[in-house]
């Protein structure tokens, strides 16, 4: 019998699905048993031509509709989405491991406010008229063409929508390529789309590997790349894309800094550091991963934090009790058990956690360190797993330096009673999205992206309309025109 999360066939194109056999076969591997679950094929030459060719074919037709047009539909399939909450939360619970009680309220349901959010923007899409005495200047806002979305393993809903919803809202198509990792649930996003009313080819969505990526991303015909992933694999994709002077957005990794000063909330500090560092297992880019608190509150803190995670729930995802679930894979599970073993050896106090647990699939306990000094490689590199490094700090000017002294700038996060040091804080930091006594909102209505290695653009609210869009200015003269000759 085939497994429930066995898709219909490896790809979707042009309003259906469509499978060819000569792919790579991708297993998909259920994380929280290790036990395969579906196959999936790589895309092949003639399933990335097709995707392709599709996608730049049906956007014409497409750009020519109405903003409200455009918006309705992309407005029903939010509707469409919400009403199918349940089972899109199942399917990435097997795509991803994560827990039910998360994938319920955070994935399907994110994916359906950016539907919502860009649907609604659509018909808002304008230009502007310029007066110059009697002559002036219009511009038109216009789509940029045919868009590849990259996206990444630890929200493969979500990132579908968070990159497709913008797109077709401004009148672009996309050939979306999820992570190999996890191939399932952007075809039922494309299914979503279809069934909504867009035209069939506007969204497309192939299986693959890099080289199925660098496929689409090198491809002439495509004017946009969005890519949410590693800064490697970022910086690879970034110089492919500059190639074709094609406009890209870059969602990259962080390490990002949460500081707690002494006069923090206590509890809401450590359930901040716990959003920032555990939910997800710890497989989120924006992650508070480096926690400076102040010597004053330090010990108070780290008592506090281990109790609470001790009542971290690891067990089966499908079980709506489980608060925590597994690693992505078991090369993720060993990477992150390495840094770990790193932590131990470099001198960190480990407080809680730091090890595999005892179950069937890929959990690693969560893990807390204290006494974590700057040089630490757990302090300076990208984990993407259950591992909290614990520094100290005396004063505010030095907590600000240190949490700068990083080659990434994707969040930082503040807890604190003292709301002008709050701003003042945070407007010395280098980050792109921050937060005050909270971590990890991700609201569609506010922009999402980095400074520094963590990336180039912005993704949701108003922001991302600019990076799917570009602007056509034209002068128009109503008397003669002067010439030298």
């Amino acid at each position: 019998m085939t497994h429930p999360a066995q898709p219909k066939a490896s790809h979707f194109i042009n309003g259906e699905y469509v499978e060819d056999t000569a792919g790579t076969p991708i297993p998909v591997i259920y994380a929280a048993t290790g036990e395969q679950i579906a196959t999936v094929h790589a895309a092949t030459p003639a399933i990335v031509e097709q995707a392709l060719s599709t996608a730049k074919a049906a956007q014409k037709e497409w750009a020519k509709m109405t903003g409200t047009e455009r918006g309705r539909i992309l407005r029903r399939a939010a509707d469409i989405m919400r009403e199918r909450n349940h089972d899109l939360s199942v399917l990435e619970t097997y795509d991803t491991g994560k827990p039910l009680q998360e994938t319920l309220v955070a994935d399907a349901t994110s994916g359906a406010d950016a539907l919502e959010y860009f649907g609604g923007l659509a018909g808002s899409l304008t230009g502007e008229h310029i007066p110059l005495g009697e002559d002036w200047v219009y511009t038109m806002r216009e789509a940029l063409g045919l868009c590849v979305g990259i996206g990444a393993w630890n929200y493969p809903t979500q990132i579908a929508c968070w990159k497709g919803a913008p797109a077709l809202a401004c009148g672009n198509s996309m050939v979306f390529k999820p992570s190999e990792t996890t191939p399932l649930c952007a075809l039922k996003v494309a299914e979503i789309l279809i069934e909504a009313g867009a035209p069939a080819g506007v969204f497309n969505v192939v299986q693959g590997m890099g080289e199925v990526g660098g496929a689409l991303v090198t491809d002439p015909r495509v004017d946009k790349v969005s890519l949410t992933g590693s800064v490697p694999t970022g910086k690879k994709v970034y110089a492919a894309a500059a190639e074709g002077m094609k406009h890209v957005t870059m969602e990259l990794g962080g390490k990002s800094p949460l500081i707690i000063f002494d006069d923090a909330d206590i509890d809401n500090a450590v359930g901040g550091a716990i959003n920032g560092n555990f939910y997800s297992s710890g497989q989120v880019c924006s992650n508070g991963t480096r926690v400076f608190v102040q010597k004053g509150i330090k010990e108070k803190f780290l008592a506090r934090l281990a109790e609470r995670t001790g009542n971290a729930i690891l067990g089966d995802p499908m079980d709506e009790a489980t608060s925590f679930g597994p690693m992505v894979t078991e090369n993720q599970m060993n990477i992150v058990l390495g840094y770990i073993e790193k932590g131990k050896e470099e001198g960190a106090r480990l407080i809680c956690g730091g090890k595999r647990a005892d179950m069937d699939g890929y959990f690693i306990e969560p893990t807390v360190f204290a006494d974590v000094t700057d040089d630490m490689t757990i302090a300076r590199e990208e984990i993407f797993g259950p591992v909290m490094s614990v520094l100290d700090f005396d004063t505010e000017e030095e907590v600000v330096a240190r949490a700068n002294d990083t080659e990434f700038g994707l969040s930082a996060g503040v807890f604190t009673k003292d709301f002008t040091r709050a701003h003042r804080v945070i407007g010395n930091l280098e980050a792109g999205s921050c937060f005050i006594n909270s971590y990890n909102d991700a609201p569609v209505e506010a922009p999402f992206g980095g400074v520094k290695a963590s990336g180039v653009g912005r993704e949701n609210s108003k922001e991302a309309i600019k990076h799917f869009s570009q602007v056509k200015s034209v002068y128009v003269r109503m008397g003669d025109v002067e010439a030298a000759f």
